[in-house]
Order: structure tokens, then C-alpha cells, then sequence
């Protein structure tokens, strides 16, 4: 479904992220992991269509990617929701861009919210949801519009221990339920294991791939594949 072929990207003469090409298989759960620094952001926002590579390219069921599309939902660290809108109102703003009538947007948010477990605190604001609660306003936001890829960028590197835990399950029964080509950007080597079924290394200096776990062909378990995981960031140099 998605395909990078030779993906460079630069800034000016720094090189980001080096010649990259990868597949992510439709439907499949796939994290990008290594240290800050690494390129694992640049790659997604390549995907999503907010960065253009400066060599190769990104396909999208063999289209090049262009720029943003509703085919592609995109959650953020953070939350990024407006004050001023309930949460329906924000997941409802998200879906103006399609057109929909009140009613329909009205009835696509409800639907995501309770999706999400928040179909009590449609209307409340913000400032009075927890910050578990926003993430998950986000992910509903992200996912009423019905993308066929949903591309998170650490989107629980600022929650608390269990709070995160709690939408990593979120997330785990929402991709078993939906389908959707999940691309996970993380840093925690044990949320990449705990959610994925193929982990993606990648490291600094520049951004570029160095290891490939595949985690659904049943040759290895999270106990064998993390020691692994973590000598190959070790060894990188910093």
C-alpha cells in the first residue's frame, strides 16, 4: 500500500535522512523506532505528505504522494485540539473539508468519540479533559474521517505511565477492529513491542534504517527481540 523508493530527505546541505526504501502492507501495524534525531518523524511527515523528499519517492498504492489526503489520518504528541470547540466540535471541525452536512458530521464525531470510549464527554471543552482524554479527542479526530492509514507521531510520549498504557490497549483493539495501516513513530522500545508486528530501526547521522524485526512470522518472541533491539541503538555512535 505504501511504498518509499530511494526517499532522501535534506534541509538546505544537512542530510536528514539518507536513501530509504520500505513497504508498509496494507492493514499491517508497523513502528518506526530509535533515538530523537534519527529521521523516524521526517519519514512519517514524508507519508503524510507535510515534507517532500529531496530524492526518490513516496507511493500510495503506486500514486506518488503529493501532499496531505483524507486516505491518511495523522496524530500528533500534541494534542493540537482547539479550545474554544468541544470535543465533538473538534473532531466535527476536522470533517468540514469533506463537505458533509451538520447532521452527517454531527453523527461521524459521536460515532469516533464513542469509539474512543468518549461518548460522555462529547461536550466538554479542553481544559476539562485529562490529558488521556485528549489524546484520545485526537485519535477520534483522526479516525471519523475513515483513513485507510493512520501515521502517529509519539502520540503518548507525554502521558503518564498508565494513562499510556491504557490507549496503547486503545490503539491495539482499535487496529484489530478497523484494519487501518497503523505507522507508529516511537522511542520506547517496549511500547514498539508491545504494539507491533514489524519494528523498523533507525538511528542518526545521518537518519537511516539499520534494522528490519519482523515481529508476525512467529521466528521470534518480544523476550528474544528486544536485547537485540536494544545493542543495535546502542552501538550506534550518539
Amino acid at each position: 500500500m505504501i511504498r518509499l523508493e530511494g526517499v532522501e530527505v535534506r534541509y538546505g546541505d544537512a542530510l536528514a535522512v539518507a536513501a530509504t526504501d520500505l513497504e508498509f502492507a496494507q492493514g499491517s501495524f508497523t513502528s518506526l523506532l530509535g533515538p530523537t534525531g534519527c529521521g523516524k518523524s521526517t519519514l512519517l511527515n514524508v507519508v503524510a505528505g507535510f515534507v517532500p523528499p529531496s530524492g526518490g519517492r513516496a507511493l500510495m498504492d503506486g500514486a506518488p504522494v503529493t501532499g496531505p489526503g483524507s486516505d491518511r489520518g495523522m496524530v500528533f504528541q500534541h494534542y493540537a485540539l482547539l479550545p474554544w470547540f468541544t470535543a465533538r466540535g473538534n473532531v466535527e471541525f476536522a470533517l468540514k473539508r469533506f463537505g458533509l452536512p451538520r447532521a452527517e458530521r454531527r453523527a461521524h464525531a459521536l460515532r469516533a468519540l464513542d469509539d474512543v470510549g468518549l461518548a460522555d464527554a462529547a461536550e466538554k471543552y479542553p481544559a476539562q479533559l485529562s490529558g488521556g482524554m485528549r489524546q484520545r479527542v485526537a485519535l477520534a479526530r483522526a479516525l471519523a474521517a475513515e483513513p485507510r492509514v493512520l501515521l502517529m507521531d509519539e502520540p503518548f510520549g507525554a502521558l503518564d505511565a498508565i494513562t499510556r498504557r491504557r490507549m496503547q490497549q486503545l490503539l491495539a483493539e482499535l487496529w484489530r477492529r478497523t484494519g487501518t495501516t497503523v505507522v507508529l513513530v516511537t522511542h520506547d522500545v517496549d511500547e514498539a513491542l508491545v504494539l507491533s508486528q514489524r519494528i523498523v530501526v533507525m538511528a542518526a547521522g545521518p537518519g537511516r534504517v539499520i534494522a528490519d524485526h519482523r515481529m508476525d512470522d512467529g521466528t521470534a518472541s518480544p523476550e528474544d527481540t528486544r536485547p537485540r533491539i536494544v545493542a543495535q541503538l546502542d552501538t550506534e555512535p550518539r
